[in-house]
């Protein structure tokens, strides 16, 4: 069993809430009467085991979590060759630069790149 607690009935959504998408998404789920935890990812910090657990949940590398197209990425890394700790370390130093929102709830979890694919969960 993994370090995220889920459950079938309720959909966990890690979030940063200055992204339009997640507060869509957040309120998408909400309107569709969707039992929601949303998680704050700027002010709940991960553990480096949560984030390899939902790289694996997404069946990507970890590095694969990581916004590589947000603007501070390429001002502080450039295009670096880094270890999974190393990009663990980078996302709990700099959470905002997780790519989200991601949804999980039971054995699902999806990166929810449109409101609407809130449902698929």
């Amino acid at each position: 069993m993994g370090e995220i607690a889920t459950s079938n009935w309720e959909v966990i959504l890690f979030y940063n809430p200055n992204s339009n998408i997640a507060k869509k998404a957040l309120a998408y789920a909400k309107a569709e009467g969707f039992p929601v935890r949303d998680v704050d990812i700027l002010k709940t910090p991960f553990t480096g085991t949560q984030l390899e657990e939902l790289a694996d949940r997404l069946h990507v590398p970890l590095e694969e979590l990581v916004n590589k197209e947000h603007p501070d990425f390429h001002k502080h890394f450039g295009e670096p060759d880094l270890s999974e700790d190393d990009w663990i370390k980078i996302l709990r130093k700099n959470p905002e630069l997780l790519k989200e929102p991601i949804a999980i709830r039971g054995d699902k979890t999806i990166l929810v790149k449109s409101p609407s694919d809130i449902i698929k969960i």
